[in-house]
């Protein structure tokens, strides 16, 4: 799962996985043990659980990066 940013000791990564990857489009967030994916349309917190002040730099960065994560998850696909 190559990184595709990293701030504030934050890795945020979206796989480059078949074509049978769930959906929705989302990516991962990795900070010390905690993990998270996030829906790149709504922002929506799809799974796991972050402290508080990461959480806000994770979504912040996401917003300021939602075009550039969409267009990694295409360029990740097949087809």
């Amino acid at each position: 799962m190559p990184e595709i940013a990293r701030f504030d000791g934050i890795s945020i990564y979206i796989r480059y996985i078949r074509f049978d990857d769930h959906r929705p489009p989302h990516f991962h967030a990795i900070y010390a043990e905690h993990h998270i994916s996030i829906a790149i349309a709504s922002l929506e917190v799809l799974q796991g659980r972050m402290p508080r002040t990461q959480m806000h730099k994770v979504l912040n960065w996401a917003q300021d990066n939602q075009n550039e994560l969409h267009k990694t998850w295409k360029e990740t696909r097949p087809g």
